[in-house]
């Protein structure tokens, strides 16, 4: 499945998901964002992807972050256990800068392969704008060192993001995708059921930002407020009869 740049892969119950825009080095525009959406949904629903792997298409750029020639609306929908609710494992496959959105993405994973040349930069104390969603990193690195990152915006290098625990292995530079399928394989042959509830029980666990919380409130309220029975109730009401609700 291709959607603008975003492709799905699936493969011996791995799902890998690639962000390829290399003129615009990953850059996410809003249409890319809708694409990671339905990709997160599609993964989510399936039956034979067990493990996710999300990777950018080249070595020398996983995500420059967001477009601002095309800033995503609603950046959010992109971002796994956000957008989508996602009880299967992901695994962030990255290399060169990991910019902005990028690094929310890289968070909200739940493992890390990164290539050697890999920096993670967080500059929207530097361009005046936010979208709040990656505060959540401070229950998942040392607080002051999420500090360091999202307040003076500096690039922080592989090493230093392994030695804080935001990545798993550092590989070298084209084999970051190779080393998360390996992972990804022995997840895939694990008891489902276990690895399921082992990563709901770990997200119930780890406490969420108001930023999170405030999202996730309003995911539940567009499901609702997109469903079939928010059309049949006014619909009925105009048509003078009882509503046929089918809660979907």
């Amino acid at each position: 499945m291709t959607q603008g740049e975003i492709h799905y892969e699936s493969a011996y119950g791995i799902a890998l998901i690639t962000i390829d825009r290399p003129a615009k080095r990953n850059a996410l525009s809003g249409r890319m964002c809708d694409a990671l959406h339905a990709a997160w949904q599609r993964f989510a629903a399936s039956d034979e992807d067990r493990v996710a792997i999300l990777t950018g298409g080249a070595n020398d750029v996983f995500t420059a972050g967001a477009d601002l020639n095309d800033p995503p609306p609603r950046f959010w929908e992109a971002v796994p256990n956000v957008g989508v609710p996602v009880s299967k494992p992901i695994i962030a496959a990255v290399a060169g800068p990991v910019v902005g959105g990028g690094v929310t993405f890289v968070a909200m994973c739940d493992l890390c392969v990164a290539a050697e040349n890999t920096t993670f930069v967080y500059p929207e104390a530097k361009v005046g704008i936010t979208g709040g969603v990656i505060a959540s990193i401070a229950a998942r690195i040392p607080y002051k060192i999420a500090m360091e990152l999202l307040l003076i915006g500096d690039a922080m290098e592989v090493t230093r993001a392994h030695q804080i625990g935001l990545v798993n292995r550092i590989v070298p530079v084209g084999e970051q995708v190779a080393v998360a399928k390996s992972m990804a394989r022995v997840i895939a042959g694990n008891a489902p059921l276990v690895v399921g509830t082992l990563k709901d029980i770990a997200l119930k666990t780890i406490p969420r930002s108001p930023v999170e919380e405030m999202l996730l409130t309003q995911r539940a309220l567009d499901r609702v407020r997109h469903s079939e029975d928010a059309k049949e109730g006014p619909l009925s009401f105009r048509e003078k009869r009882k509503p046929n609700f089918r809660g979907r």
